[in-house]
C-alpha cells in the first residue's frame, strides 16, 4: 500500500519541489493534513505563492486519485517553512542568501549578521566571516519590516 507521504512526494519530485513535513491531526470528523514544502523556486530563493498553490493542486488530485486517504473526509494545508523555522541545510542557507539571519554558534557568542553566500559546507557572513555548518547551533531568519531593496536607487 501506498502511504500518503509516498503519494505527495511523488507530485513535489516531479515539480522539482522539496518535501520538508507531512502531518495528519483529526480535527472532529475530518483529518487535516498540513504539508510542508521548500524549494529554489524560479527565482533560486524559495517557493513564490503560485508555485505553493500549484503543488497544493497537484497534492489535491494526487490524494484524490490515489485514494490514499480512503472515504474519510479530510483538509488539505500546503505551505512553506515560514522564517520563523530553523535553518538547517545548506540550500535553506542558499534560499535565504541576502537575509538578515541571527544565529548561535556552538563555542561563541551569538550574532547577527546578513546571509553573502552558502555552499554545501559553509556560510558566508557579511563582514567577510566565514562559518562552518558545524560550528552553528540554531539560526532564525531575522523578519525586517522597512527594510530597501538595494537593487534599487532614490
Amino acid at each position: 500500500m501506498t502511504s500518503l507521504a509516498e503519494v505527495v512526494e511523488s507530485v513535489l519530485v516531479s515539480m522539482n519541489i522539496d518535501l520538508e513535513e507531512v502531518r495528519q491531526t483529526k480535527a472532529g470528523s475530518r483529518t487535516v493534513v498540513r504539508i510542508t514544502v521548500d524549494g529554489d523556486g524560479g527565482e533560486g530563493h524559495g517557493l513564490s505563492l503560485d508555485e505553493v498553490a500549484e503543488a497544493s493542486q497537484q497534492i489535491s488530485r494526487a490524494l484524490d486519485d490515489t485514494n490514499v486517504m480512503g472515504d474519510k473526509p479530510y483538509v488539505l494545508e500546503v505551505g512553506t517553512r515560514g522564517v520563523d523555522r530553523p535553518l538547517v541545510t545548506p540550500a535553506h542557507w542558499r534560499r535565504n542568501t541576502g537575509r538578515l539571519v541571527k544565529v548561535e554558534r556552538s563555542g561563541g557568542d551569538p550574532l547577527t549578521a546578513r546571509i553573502e553566500s552558502a555552499d554545501e559546507q559553509v556560510v558566508h557572513l557579511e563582514g567577510g566571516l566565514t562559518l562552518p555548518y558545524a560550528d552553528v547551533k540554531r539560526a532564525i531568519v531575522q523578519v525586517e519590516m522597512n527594510r530597501e531593496d538595494p537593487g534599487t536607487e532614490e
